[in-house]
């Protein structure tokens, strides 16, 4: 819901800015989504005076102009056809940013001569579509902010835009009325009456409405009248300028009306064209199979049981979503039918997900409008009309009757403390009610007709808090029946412990608890079974010595199913190894271990076999819920049951190891009688670094404003250096603005000869203070190129 700070003030009386409204908007419940402010994109143009305009030697349509600014003469070059000496302009000096045409002026030649600056048009400044020459301003002093100017001259074109989110609870917030009705109540203001006489018809209505007794609930009451002799043109500036600023595009002054009513009121219209309706209207339910050409201009073909409004001649509006092309006003149009109506909410909401149309009636009515107000919304409306546009109303003519949402609760001032824990009077609480609409009788508040969310006791109590502002809400301790409150529980080790059990459960994984001891054989391809993790008393020769991993147990079980024909395992553990028999010799470890096919879940629709990214990614999902840092090296070197190739440790930095992912070597499989593939993982969450102080706050959002620039580079290397080394070189050329590094191709052989390789990365680069410029981009690039060739040797690839 957007509206400008002068349509609320049409009915507020306030002298409150567009901050302090915002500031109380937010804390009565309708959260302020943005406030634009178009005078503060205007604040660096000023007003000159041309002093001299001669033609460029060199262009027939050019001028070179000399232009009194704040800044003294100044030279500009300008190909408006109405640029003459004498007028007052805006003017654009260098280093002001033109948001029209996405530019800041800078000093610059254009056929041979400097110009210094630019005079500005509408458009260029985002006022208007005008473009046909710049801005002729009929007063203003030399030097004068044109943001004040239009300020005290045109202020409906620096009007502030406030723009909130509406809950589903809140429909009327969804005009202009509401919302001043809420900051009124708060005390930001006092509301200004905008009462209409009822416009007498002289003449009755040609055109009369029935409403089918099945369509009685669909739509309960209907009015309308006739206006004759209108001119249908454009709007006054007033109603335009309003309507742009929050979106909407002006179409005629009859349409204009009923937008302008859906925004101020809650009130959705709409116009017939009187000469195009054929006989009288009739409210009914569709029959199905029915089509009408809508205003949108696409064609809906209807369901069984739709509000519709017909005539003699067929289906011509959608009820409470969208009228139809057919009796559409155009330009032409000079005898009008003006309808205001009530439609259920449910229906239209049906109707309108049913055909996929988003209106702004629909979006209004499936909420909830005012059905108390439905005739005076027609009077409100035919009254506009008449001053505007002229013409005769007629009588008005009624179909069925207003709704009755009448209801009454009790308010219990007492309700306040022990339901929202604040202390207000008796006294302001029932103010509070009376100020948002409600009538008070007794102890009984009679609920407004606009306000279809408050159905209980408790609601009213809402209503008053919400008012007072939630933010006086004071924090008491609860009482203690016990001498005190008892500490947690679990260790930071254990919570760390429980969420990398509970991720490796959530990514698939089935866990396992196998025995602390296994054989020596096992024991010895994972780097164990001697004597200092024999037992002195095993229980079988199968369970002679601690075990060095989490590994073996977990193969030997993937083996048992494989033995029984299930092939596709996803396995993990959390327990302790150990390293020898003292005290301290072990530690906590955290395992993972695929084998065979992906599952269904597999993004292709299909299953393939694993590999060992699958395990870098839940090693890292398991490390990340462990609250492992973020930025991990990963390293080759790990120990001989990984495959030499197709492994990485996750550290940080090479003597920090926190974990290692890859596949696992094929004698340790075949050893085990493990048919692969199968990949696994190790953690080691004891090597996690634990938080200084524990908090439960979430880091700082960081937004990220500027763009981002990305470069690639081609090195020529040598055959055995890796990868990993060249990122870093890269990344350690500029770590405050190069954000990441990564390799996105390699070429061996070909050209590059005998021993040489070409590692080609992408270097994304995030300015946090100003925008690149390619003199700075270059200069970064200059940077890289040198790290990465000191640090590796490589060459730029010709």
């Amino acid at each position: 819901m957007k509206f400008t700070l002068s349509w609320l003030k049409s009915h507020l009386d306030t002298t409150a800015s567009a901050s302090e409204i915002a500031e109380a908007l937010t804390d009565l419940g309708l959260e302020v989504e943005g406030v634009e402010n178009p005078a503060e994109k205007l604040r660096d143009f000023t007003i000159g005076k041309v002093i001299a305009a001669e033609k460029h030697p060199d262009a027939d349509k050019l001028k070179v102009c000399r232009v009194e600014t704040d800044e003294g003469e100044k030279q500009i070059i300008c190909g408006a056809p109405n640029v003459r000496q004498g007028i007052t302009v805006v003017v654009a000096k260098p280093g002001t940013y033109v948001p029209g045409i996405d530019t800041t002026i800078q000093v610059g030649k254009i056929r041979g001569i400097e110009s210094h600056g630019m005079m500005a048009s509408e458009r260029e400044m985002e006022l208007s579509d005008e473009h046909s020459g710049i801005i002729e301003l009929p007063s203003g002093e030399v030097g004068q902010s044109f943001a004040d100017w239009l300020a005290e001259n045109e202020p409906a074109k620096v009007d502030p835009v406030i723009e909130i989110a509406i809950t589903p609870n809140r429909p009327d917030a969804l005009g202009v009325r509401g919302i001043a009705r809420d900051l009124a109540a708060r005390g930001l203001g006092t509301m200004i009456a905008r009462d209409c006489d009822p416009v007498p018809g002289s003449f009755a209505s040609p055109i009369t409405v029935s409403i089918d007794e099945d369509a009685r609930e669909a739509c309960p009451v209907f009015y309308g009248r006739v206006i004759r002799g209108v001119t249908n043109g454009p709007s006054p500036d007033w109603l335009q300028a309003q309507l742009k600023a929050i979106g909407l595009r002006p179409i005629s002054f009859l349409v204009d009306v009923t937008n302008f009513f859906t925004f101020d009121r809650n009130r959705p219209l709409h116009v017939f064209d009187a000469d195009k309706v054929q006989g009288n209207l009739r409210v009914h339910l569709s029959d199905g199979g029915e089509e009408l050409l809508a205003l949108d201009d696409k064609t809906y073909r209807l369901d069984p049981g739709m509000t519709v409004i017909s005539d003699d001649a067929g289906v011509e509006s959608l009820g409470g979503i969208m009228g139809g092309a057919h009796s559409g006003v155009t330009g032409e149009t000079v005898n009008v039918f003006l309808e205001a109506a009530f439609f259920d909410p449910i229906r239209t909401a049906y109707t309108g997900r049913a055909l996929k149309i988003n209106s702004d009636a629909r979006y209004r009515f499936e909420r909830g409008i005012d059905p108390a107000w439905t005739p005076e919304g027609i009077e409100h409306a035919t009254r506009m009309i008449l001053d505007h546009a002229g013409g005769e109303a007629s009588e008005v003519v009624v179909a069925g009757a207003i709704p009755d949402h009448s209801r009454a609760y009790k308010l219990d001032t007492d309700r306040v403390v022990s339901l929202v824990g604040m202390e207000i009077p008796a006294e302001t609480q029932r103010a509070t009610l009376e100020a948002l609409g409600f009538t008070m009788k007794g102890d009984m508040a009679h609920v407004p007709s606009w306000r279809p969310d408050v159905q209980g006791e408790a609601d009213l109590v809402e209503e008053v808090a919400r008012v007072a502002s939630l933010t006086r809400l004071e924090g008491k301790p609860l009482l203690r029946t016990d001498p005190g409150v008892p500490q947690p529980i679990l260790s930071p080790a254990q919570i760390r412990e429980r969420a990398g059990r509970r991720t490796a459960a959530a990514l698939g994984y089935n866990e396992c608890v196998t025995y602390s001891f296994i054989d020596q054989a096992a024991a010895t391809l994972f780097g164990g079974g001697d004597t200092a993790t024999m037992l002195a008393n095993p229980i079988s020769s199968e369970m002679s010595h601690m075990r060095p991993s989490l590994l073996p147990g977990l193969l030997q079980a993937a083996a048992r199913n494989q033995a029984r024909g299930h092939s596709d395992l996803a396995l993990f553990e959390m327990g302790h190894v150990f390293s020898g028999g003292e005290p301290g010799e072990q530690a906590l470890m955290l395992a993972g271990l695929l084998v065979g096919k992906t599952g269904p879940k597999d993004l292709h629709g299909g299953s393939r076999a694993v590999d060992l990214y699958d395990a870098k990614a839940d090693a890292e999902a398991c490390l990340a819920a462990m609250n492992a840092p973020a930025k991990m090296q990963i390293l080759r070197g790990a120990s001989e049951w990984w495959h030499p190739g197709r492994h990485g440790m996750l550290c940080l930095g090479p003597k920090k190891v926190l974990g290692v992912f890859g596949e696992l070597h094929p004698k340790v499989l075949r050893a085990l009688d493990v048919k692969g593939p199968a990949v696994a993982f190790t953690l080691w969450p004891g090597e996690i670094p634990m938080p200084k102080a524990r908090t439960t706050t979430r880091p700082a959002l960081i937004l990220k404003d500027l763009q981002p620039v990305e470069r690639d580079f081609a090195f020529v290397v040598d055959a055995e250096v890796q990868a990993l080394d060249l990122v870093n070189a890269a990344a350690g050329a500029d770590k405050a603005l190069i954000e990441e590094v990564r390799v996105f191709d390699e070429f061996i052989g070909g050209s590059l000869g005998e021993g040489k390789k070409s590692l080609a990365i992408t270097v994304r680069m995030q300015p946090t203070e100003k925008t690149l410029k390619e003199k700075d981009i270059e200069a970064v690039g200059a940077k890289i190129v040198e790290k990465v060739q000191k640090a590796t040797g490589g060459v730029l690839r010709g």
